[in-house]
């Protein structure tokens, strides 16, 4: 293993060449994203509220009963309900 300056090198080359690969899958995978939400969008559906279904889904029935119910407590504590 080659070092320069007390570094690595050949371990900081390898550390760096993985998360260029990985930023590469990233875009790669936001494109993907974007092109199924322009999908949605074509056909009709609210990429907002499709959205917030993907936040939701992603809490735990729990976290997610008690944020609904907080919701509505505080749409009724300002007139909204």
């Amino acid at each position: 293993m080659s070092e320069a300056g007390g570094i690595a090198a050949d371990r900081l080359k390898s550390f760096i060449e993985r998360l260029e690969n990985l930023d590469d899958e990233k875009r790669e995978l936001q494109d993907q994203i974007k092109d199924v939400f322009a999908e949605a969008r074509g056909e009709g559906f609210d990429i907002k509220v499709m959205r917030q279904v993907l936040r939701l889904r992603k809490l735990k029935p729990h976290d997610r009963s008690e944020q609904e119910e907080l919701l509505d407590l505080y749409k009724s504590a300002i007139g909204m309900a």
